[in-house]
C-alpha cells in the first residue's frame, strides 16, 4: 500500500515537473497582459519555489527574510504566489488602502470540507451574506455594549479557575496550565454562545470538546501539499481533507444536539446568548439564516476561541526570562512562594523551548 502510494506520488511530481518545463519552454505571447509588479523576494527554485526557505519554524524564517527583503516581500510557495506583510506599519498601510481587495481569502483544502468555505464568515467572499453575518457577530458578541455586559460573566468564569489553582497549590499538585486555560475558555465561550458550561476543572468531561477543537485546529493548520499544488487536491495525498471532514462532522453533531435541546426545551425563559439570537432570525425567515448557516457560523467561532491553551502558555513561557515577572504572577494567583529552581527547571523542559 505504501509502495503504491510512493510510486503514485513520484509519478505525479514528475508529471508536474514536465508540465512546468513545457510551460517555460513555450515562447510567451507578446500580446499577453503584463502582470503587476510584485514586492521583492528570494529567487524561487523550480517547481517548489521558496518552500524550503520556510524551514521548520516559518515565523522565525519569515522574520529573517524580512530583514533582507523588507516588511513587504514575495514568496513562491509551490504554484502559489504569496505576499508577506511582516510589520505593523506596513500591515496598517496595506489594510487601510486595500481593505476590499484583501478581504477575500485563499481557501486551504482543509477548509473546503462540508463546503465550509462557502458559508463561514471567516472564509466566504465579501458579499451581502458576509456583511450580514459580520454585522450579526459584531452586534451579538463583539460590540462594546455586549463586551461590557459580559464583564460579569467573564469574572464569574475566572473564579473557578482561581479556586482550582489555589487548591492545586494547597495540595502541592502541579497545575496543568493548558488544561485549565482550555476549561476556562471553553466555559466562557459556551456560556456566551449557549448559556451552558461544557467542562469542569479536574474532570474529563471536556475531553470530547477538547479533541474536536484541537483536532480542527491541528488539521487546518497543518502544511498541506495540495495547498501549494492545487492540481493534487483531487488525490488528498495527506488525507487532510478527509480528516477535516471527520472533525467538522463531529463538531456539527455537537451543535445539532445543542440546537435540538434548545428548540425542544421546556424552559420558556428567553436566554440572552448568541444561539438565541441566531434561532430568532431563523424562526422569522429560514431563507435569511438557515440551520446550516448557524452551524457554520458557530464552527468559525468555536475551535479558534477554545485554542486558548497555546495563547496562554506562550506568554507564560516568555515570562520566565522577565526578571521575576513569572514569580510575581505565581504569587498573585497562588499566594505561595516558589523557589528559583522551579523557573530554571521549567526553562529546560520541552514545553519551554520554542
Amino acid at each position: 500500500m505504501y509502495s503504491l502510494f510512493t510510486v503514485l506520488f513520484l509519478l505525479l511530481v514528475s508529471l508536474a515537473a514536465w508540465l512546468w518545463i513545457l510551460r517555460r519552454a513555450v515562447k510567451p505571447n507578446p500580446g499577453r497582459r503584463k502582470l503587476p509588479d510584485l514586492p521583492p523576494g528570494p529567487n524561487p527554485l523550480p517547481i517548489i519555489g521558496n518552500i524550503l526557505e520556510l524551514g521548520q519554524k516559518p515565523h522565525q524564517s519569515l522574520a529573517e527574510l524580512s530583514k533582507v527583503y523588507g516588511p513587504l516581500m514575495r514568496l513562491k510557495l509551490g504554484t502559489m504566489t504569496t505576499v508577506v506583510v511582516s510589520s505593523p506599519e506596513m500591515a496598517r498601510i496595506v489594510l487601510q488602502k486595500s481593505d476590499q481587495v484583501l478581504s477575500s481569502r485563499t481557501h486551504p483544502d482543509a477548509i473546503r470540507a462540508l463546503d465550509h468555505h462557502k458559508f463561514s464568515v471567516a472564509w466566504m467572499p465579501v458579499d451581502n451574506q458576509w456583511r450580514k453575518l459580520r454585522k450579526l457577530c459584531k452586534e451579538k458578541m463583539f460590540s462594546t455594549q455586549r463586551l461590557d455586559a459580559n464583564q460579569g460573566l467573564r469574572r464569574e468564569k475566572l473564579r473557578p479557575l482561581k479556586e482550582y489553582v489555589k487548591e492545586c497549590c494547597a495540595d502541592g499538585q502541579a497545575v496543568d496550565v493548558g488544561r485549565a486555560a482550555f476549561t476556562t475558555s471553553l466555559n466562557l465561550l459556551s456560556a456566551t454562545l449557549f448559556s451552558v458550561d461544557f467542562a469542569a476543572f479536574g474532570s474529563d468531561s471536556s475531553q470530547e470538546f477538547r479533541d474536536v477543537a484541537w483536532g480542527i485546529m491541528a488539521v487546518v493548520g497543518r502544511p498541506n501539499f495540495s495547498d501549494y499544488f492545487p492540481l493534487f487536491q483531487l488525490f488528498d495525498l495527506q488525507a487532510i481533507f478527509r480528516e477535516s471532514t471527520f472533525y467538522f462532522k463531529k463538531c456539527f453533531a455537537i451543535f445539532d444536539e445543542i440546537i435540538r435541546q434548545r428548540l425542544q426545551g421546556s424552559d420558556s425563559m428567553s436566554k440572552n446568548d448568541m444561539l438565541e439570537a441566531l434561532l430568532a432570525i431563523n424562526q422569522k425567515n429560514e431563507s435569511e439564516l438557515s440551520f446550516d448557516d448557524i452551524k457554520h457560523l458557530l464552527l468559525s467561532i468555536y475551535p479558534s476561541d477554545v485554542g486558548a491553551r497555546d495563547i496562554l502558555t506562550w506568554p507564560w513561557r516568555d515570562e520566565v526570562d522577565e526578571h521575576g515577572a513569572r514569580k510575581v504572577l505565581m504569587w498573585t494567583i497562588c499566594g505561595t512562594r516558589v523557589s528559583h529552581h522551579t523557573y530554571s527547571g521549567f526553562q529546560n523542559t520541552d514545553e519551554a523551548r520554542c
